[in-house]
């Protein structure tokens, strides 16, 4: 048997539970989690607003650990090897998107911690053409939000194209590893927060950010592109309103709230709108390998597994920044 955090409905606070260690199947590795990023996607899946979802599922897809069983007719991966998981966990490998390395938009396609019982545990078995090599320059409670909000992030990034003057709306874990990486790359970054949050605007400009302020706030110039992390849809004319002609605004989130109506001359002159659908494993392949290279400051505010619901409470009201990630014992 082992320790989970078990969310048995949408609505309720997850529960210490015992279960019994799962077998891997075919195809499928066994993992003794070693510490489980906190995401905001985790909310979504504890509010109900996925209706992917299933219910019973132990959340937590930024799953760092060791290969502690191998499925059948499996190469490739050995005992005690460390691996991290993350939120794309299945794909069906033969559609058409899979077929051109888009798997991101599978049909088929099944989430860690969502449909896939995810890291809030001791163990859990995971697919294993979405176990990736993490880079060694970073311990387990760095490496953790490094498989979602670095991948997700990192993608959206990609979709933002060759911005060089790029705002983050909500400054959380994706956005703080994604401002190291674009400061790197040669960019600018424009930080925006919640109003009132002077020590997130700070923190932003400590990571290189060139100007930092609220949600609302004009910055000294027009923006090539914008991404938003927040899960606010009214920042999305917001964000238009920002762009240069023929700039660009990505939505990284997997749910978003309404977007209201805007005027049709926010998005002329070509500016662009597009959403962020998980990530495909060249995204995971690609980010790692740049990470590995790069010195990020990953902020982390760690919390043991059983405390789960307090790290989900301290993220929903921004009591930290960074990224909180639960661990287990090594």
């Amino acid at each position: 048997m082992m320790h989970a955090m078990l969310l048995s409905a949408p609505g309720q606070a997850l529960v210490s539970t015992q279960l019994p260690i799962p077998v891997p199947q075919r195809g499928q590795l066994l993992i003794k989690v070693r510490a489980c990023g906190v995401c905001r996607t985790d909310l979504h899946v504890v509010d109900g607003e996925l209706p992917q979802a299933r219910y019973p599922i132990v959340p937590g897809h930024q799953v760092v650990g060791t290969v502690a069983g191998i499925g059948a007719n499996l190469n490739g991966f050995a005992p005690g090897q460390r691996v991290g998981i993350p939120w794309l966990g299945y794909s069906c490998g033969h559609c058409e998107y899979c077929c051109e390395g888009r798997e991101n938009l599978c049909g088929e396609a099944r989430y860690t911690g969502c449909q896939i019982d995810g890291g809030f545990a001791d163990y859990c078995v995971a697919d294993a053409r979405y176990c990736f090599a993490l880079p060694a320059s970073y311990d387990d409670a760095a490496a953790a939000p490094l498989l979602c909000a670095g991948l997700i992030g990192y993608r959206a990034l990609r979709l933002a194209g060759p911005a060089q003057h790029i705002g983050f709306m909500g400054f959380g874990a994706s956005a703080h590893l994604l401002c190291q990486v674009a400061v790197a790359t040669g960019r600018s970054v424009y930080a925006f927060t919640r109003p009132g949050a002077s020590a997130a605007q700070d923190f932003a400009r400590g990571l290189g950010a060139v100007w930092a302020g609220a949600s609302g706030d004009t910055p000294p110039r027009k923006l090539d592109a914008v991404i938003i992390f927040a899960a606010a849809g009214d920042l999305v004319p917001e964000a238009l309103r920002l762009c240069k002609r023929g700039g660009r605004v990505v939505c990284a989130g997997i749910h978003m709230s309404e977007i209201p109506a805007f005027a049709y001359a926010l998005l002329w002159e070509e500016r662009s709108l597009c959403s962020v659908a998980n990530l495909t494993r060249l995204d995971g392949i690609e980010f790692l390998q740049l990470a590995a290279t790069l010195p990020l400051r990953i902020e982390t505010r760690q919390y043991a597994m059983h405390a789960a619901n307090a790290a989900l409470d301290d993220l929903r009201h921004g009591r930290f920044n960074g990224a909180a990630v639960l661990m287990n014992p090594v």
